[in-house]
């Protein structure tokens, strides 16, 4: 067996595109493909201790107005972030990235704020940069389903991954 992997962050039609298994992050549709969950994510406020020195920890949503925003211009960005069941807040973010990794490092070198996926910060967390804010407001966690094909649409080799979700559902990152 070989594998070819692709980190892309679009919808893909996996049929259409040939693909055997697919890990996304969020509620899928009903989709006629199967489901495995291997963890959750949750999306988080961070910052660099230094500028919470400086600017001070919101305490709710709605502080961030006070706060400069590095902000995520991927396939899934918006201005306007939920936090909890319902609250929205619009962002104006003084600088804006393609890349999550970009802004991360931004909010970790004190430019702002960020809102990232928990495991994209999970490895500098002990480190003490980031750290998070406003958890009491965080939406519910995100699931993470591995998904194929159903029945006879299986190829044989995606048996082979049913290893790789024990592995996965024991992940700290993931769950």
């Amino acid at each position: 067996m070989s594998a070819r992997t692709f980190f892309i962050d679009r919808p893909v039609n996996m049929i259409d595109e040939g693909i055997d298994v697919a890990v996304r992050i969020g509620h899928q549709p009903d989709s006629g493909l199967t489901a495995i969950k291997i963890g959750s994510v949750r999306r988080v406020m961070c910052g660099a201790p230094f500028h919470f020195a400086k600017h001070d920890v919101p305490t709710t949503p709605a502080e961030l107005k006070d706060h400069r925003i590095a902000g995520s211009t991927g396939a899934w960005a918006s201005s306007d972030w939920r936090f909890g069941q319902d609250q929205r807040v619009t962002i104006h973010p003084a600088l804006q990235a393609n890349t999550n990794e970009a802004v991360i490092e931004a909010a970790i070198a004190g430019r702002g704020l960020t809102r990232v996926l928990h495991y994209q910060i999970g490895l500098a967390l002990p480190s003490g940069a980031p750290q998070i804010a406003l958890g009491d407001y965080e939406e519910e966690a995100l699931p993470i389903p591995m998904l194929h094909p159903e029945g006879s649409r299986a190829p044989a080799n995606v048996r082979a991954f049913d290893l790789a979700v024990a592995r996965l559902r024991g992940n700290r990152l993931l769950n």
